[in-house]
């Protein structure tokens, strides 16, 4: 079953953010775009090429309204180590939540049994807690912070025009569709 149009589970961690830790909850969340951004484990190779592009691209995140949350079931001590040690991570200003217990990877099924790993999951949940957006891949493909910016605008455009939808590749500004018996067919 697909997690599309759920709401996000409840949930509380702890997390590191901005030299401090932090406990972070499902209410946080509500009436605000978020992004929970999945990943295997700390110190290791693809995961901080991806959260690196992630913390280039806040700026714009916080622009469109939207918080991210860096998650794995690392502790939130494991966080301000690596966030310490690495030029990389030391770049994040977004929270990095601990999920040693795996809970919160568990509610987005992202979980690798028997491992104690998170799959590399993309969720996007409106401020409604629902969740609008989910991609998950493989161990060694990283994902991109700037299509991840293209989906979540298209995310808010939808809401925003709920008549209307955004075809492939639609950029910001480009036109959508509204569909109706008689666009049936003229695509």
């Amino acid at each position: 079953m697909s997690l599309i149009n759920t709401e996000m589970k409840p949930f509380k961690a702890e997390a590191f953010k901005d030299g401090k830790f932090i406990t972070v909850t499902d209410a946080d969340v509500k009436d605000k775009w978020a992004v929970f951004f999945f990943y295997p484990a700390d110190f290791t190779f693809v995961c901080p090429t991806e959260l690196e592009d992630l913390a280039d691209n806040y700026a714009e995140f916080q622009n469109m309204g939207v918080e991210i949350y860096s998650v794995s079931t690392d502790t939130h001590f494991s966080h301000k180590a690596w966030h310490d040690s690495s030029p990389a991570i030391g770049k994040i200003a977004f929270p990095m939540v601990g999920d040693p217990t795996g809970t919160i990877t568990r509610n987005f099924e992202v979980m690798r049994e028997g491992q104690g790993l998170a799959d590399r999951g993309t969720f996007v949940v409106d401020p409604d807690g629902v969740i609008q957006i989910v991609e998950v891949t493989s161990e060694g493909v990283g994902r991109n912070a700037t299509e991840l910016l293209r989906k979540i605008k298209a995310a808010q455009y939808v809401r925003a025009h709920p008549d209307e939808v955004c075809p492939a590749k639609w950029e910001e500004g480009a036109e959508t569709l509204a569909p109706s018996l008689q666009l049936v067919g003229k695509i």
